[in-house]
């Protein structure tokens, strides 16, 4: 469970520092994710977006495990 801790930490720590360069990546606007905009109300639904990272996550944590 520690070094479980250790290594999210480090992985958040290592995401803060890089943010600059991370924003600039158009994850959240790529084709297929969901925007309805309507008087008063907004509603985006980044779909493509989350598969996108559950495919990348899921190929670095298949890599580790070999």
């Amino acid at each position: 469970m520690r070094q479980t801790l250790i290594v999210l930490g480090l992985a958040l720590l290592a995401v803060g520092l890089a943010w600059p360069w991370l924003r600039k990546l158009p994850l959240g606007r790529l084709p297929g994710d969901i925007h309805v905009v309507r008087e008063g109300f907004s509603f985006h639904f980044p779909i493509v977006t989350c598969l996108v990272i559950s495919v990348i996550v899921s190929l670095v944590i298949w890599f580790l495990r070999r």
